[in-house]
């Protein structure tokens, strides 16, 4: 199994970003695949999810409205389009695939729900 994310890089308040996670070696339509991210001296959060199943998405209140996360099926990849960004949005983000199950919407942002993870990509805002 293996989970790579791209696109991460330095952008100044206000600009975009779009995240890759290129996945291989499992069962991409039975997973939820989801975009976490962790600022130095601060847990990690879940922001974002997509069903590659039936491409349901799910999104923190922190990013709703900026961030859009969509997945490709026959290329086993999914992308986060995060606009307006700002310095506090700066973190390493990884993305996770989870089975896919009931209740998802409460539980996207649930780390210990996905069994596999990329190494992460960093993302800075400066101001």
């Amino acid at each position: 199994v293996q989970l790579v994310e791209s696109g991460g890089g330095l952008v100044q308040a206000g600009g975009s970003l779009r995240l890759s996670c290129a996945t291989s070696g499992f069962s991409f339509d039975e997973y939820a695949i989801g975009w976490f991210r962790q600022a130095p001296g601060k847990a990690r959060e879940g922001v974002s999810c997509i069903s590659s199943l039936d491409g349901t998405t799910y999104y923190r209140d922190l990013v709703k409205g900026r961030f859009t996360v969509t997945a490709d099926a026959a290329r086993n990849t999914v992308y986060l389009e995060m606009n307006s960004l700002q310095p506090e949005d700066t973190a390493v983000y990884y993305c996770a695939a989870g089975l896919y199950g009931s209740s998802w919407d409460q539980l996207f942002d649930k780390a210990p729900l996905y069994d596999y993870w990329g190494q992460g990509t960093q993302v800075t805002v400066s101001s």
